[in-house]
């Protein structure tokens, strides 16, 4: 397969916050950049006022970015990035491989475990689009910080290092900078696994179980996630780095998160039908609890905070019984 290695043109699939911020980070570098989005009415104010008014509001874009409703005109620029939601990415790609030449980069940059399946998100396209060339970004990132060019940091994995390095320098700037890894799976499991461990991590503060109960359960979360990794292959540097560690203190502790904002109005009582209710936002961890749970299972892998949190959002278990059961595990080593 010949693989395009100059990156001149980006095209972003998914007009939502990420995907404009992702759009704006590619045109601070450089690029010519056009976004694909369903909607007409946030096509039409990205090319007539620069602004996604309905994800991004109050932000300037780019002269340098357009975007358009035809999938056709996305897949023919030199890169592509796909930034809809994880359970999107199987119908969102499908949808694009008539479309997509051979050899071309496709950067998926959506966190999640398929449902279903549990399948990993480079898995899912590598199906559905064999004629793309995969590579993953995540870490520590929000969308607004992004978008407003505050200094971030984040992975880009891909399997071809020559390759990674084109699309790094294509989208990196002074500050928005994508370290370079071949650990694509390490860097999908702390994606994913972290948006699950976020929810858990907001119930604590929407309890007011204190500081030092977030902190603990901060951690202990972390050995949720390592051990997850490990076992499926991950390298040990990527789970305690940007990607790893890094997203989740950031998804962990932060009000920005949808994920750990979730978790905190589960603390004070709403309900989860309330919380997944018409308009609200995508909450990536309450779709991936379900096959992160599955996964460590299939693996012999324990992880009580992630089933914990899958049971919760499943209607399966109410809050309260969840933090009882895991304050009343046995007392062991943490080794």
């Amino acid at each position: 397969m010949a693989v395009l290695r100059t990156v001149s043109t980006v095209g972003v699939v998914g007009a939502g916050a990420w995907g404009t911020a992702l759009a704006a980070a590619a045109a601070r570098a450089g690029r010519e950049v056009l976004i694909w989005g369903r909607d007409a009415r946030t096509v039409d104010d990205i090319n007539r006022h620069h602004e996604n008014r309905l994800r991004l509001p109050g932000i300037a874009l780019d002269d340098a970015i357009a975007a358009t409703r035809s999938l056709d005109r996305v897949c023919a620029m030199d890169a592509i990035i796909l930034a809809v939601p994880a359970q999107s990415v199987r119908g969102t790609a499908a949808d694009m491989a008539e479309a997509l030449p051979e050899g071309r980069p496709v950067v998926v940059a959506a966190k999640g475990f398929e449902r279903g399946s549990g399948a990993f998100m480079s898995d899912v396209v590598a199906e559905v689009l064999p004629q793309a060339v995969v590579g993953i970004l995540s870490g520590p990132s929000f969308a607004e910080d992004v978008a407003h060019g505050l200094p971030t940091a984040v992975t880009l994995a891909c399997a071809d290092d020559d390759l990674c390095s084109a699309l790094v320098e294509a989208i990196g700037h002074n500050t928005f900078r994508p370290y370079r890894s071949g650990d694509l799976i390490g860097v999908q499991v702390g994606g994913a696994v972290k948006n699950v461990l976020a929810i858990a991590c907001g119930v604590v503060v929407g309890k007011a179980l204190g500081a030092s109960a977030q902190a603990a359960l901060v951690a202990r979360s972390f050995a949720e996630l390592t051990r997850l990794g490990r076992a499926l292959g991950a390298r040990p540097e990527t789970l305690a780095g940007l990607s790893g560690l890094g997203d989740l203190v950031l998804t962990a502790t932060s009000a920005q998160s949808r994920n750990y904002s979730f978790g905190v109005a589960l603390g004070r009582g709403e309900s989860v039908d309330e919380l997944l209710g018409p308009r609200r936002p995508v909450t990536e961890g309450v779709w991936t609890a379900a096959a992160v749970v599955g996964r460590a299972r299939a693996l012999g892998i324990e992880m009580p905070i992630c089933e914990a949190v899958a049971a919760v959002v499943a209607g399966r278990l109410p809050v309260d019984a969840a933090i009882e059961g895991l304050l009343s595990r046995p007392f062991r080593s943490e080794e």
